[in-house]
């Protein structure tokens, strides 16, 4: 459960950290200037709808700060540069097969039963040799 005063603390935080009053905040997130003055007051607690609203326009906010103090305020980001990439282990490990000629025959002994063809609108043909 969110406790009121620690929220309208973390919100007055927000305030200060992006710089900007309670009436740019309503008109950035779409709620009435009202609802603000609320919360911050203490007279109504925070609805999903609110949250969820602060949430999208501040991406450093994260939730479970803003609900109830855990975790970091901004976001504290993984450095891509030190994410390792999806192929980065295999890289080393690559190997190429000069000899191959781009046409090869099919050399083996099954024959092709039927070709289907798929349009990127969605149909198709199917083709019986």
């Amino acid at each position: 459960m969110v406790n009121n005063e620690d929220f309208t603390k973390r919100l007055k935080i927000i305030l200060d950290y992006y710089e900007i009053s309670a009436a740019t905040l309503a008109e950035k997130i779409e709620v009435q200037r009202s609802s603000i003055s609320h919360l911050l007051s203490g007279r109504n607690k925070p609805s999903l709808e609110f949250v969820l609203k602060i949430l999208k326009n501040f991406p450093e906010v994260e939730l479970y700060w803003l609900m109830n103090g855990q975790g970091n305020f901004p976001k504290q980001e993984l450095n891509v540069a030190e994410a390792p990439t999806l192929f980065s282990a295999n890289e080393d490990k690559i190997k190429t097969k000069e000899n191959l000629s781009p046409t090869q025959k099919n050399t083996s002994d099954s024959a092709i039963e039927r070709i289907v063809v798929f349009y990127k609108d969605g149909t198709f043909k199917n083709y019986n040799p």
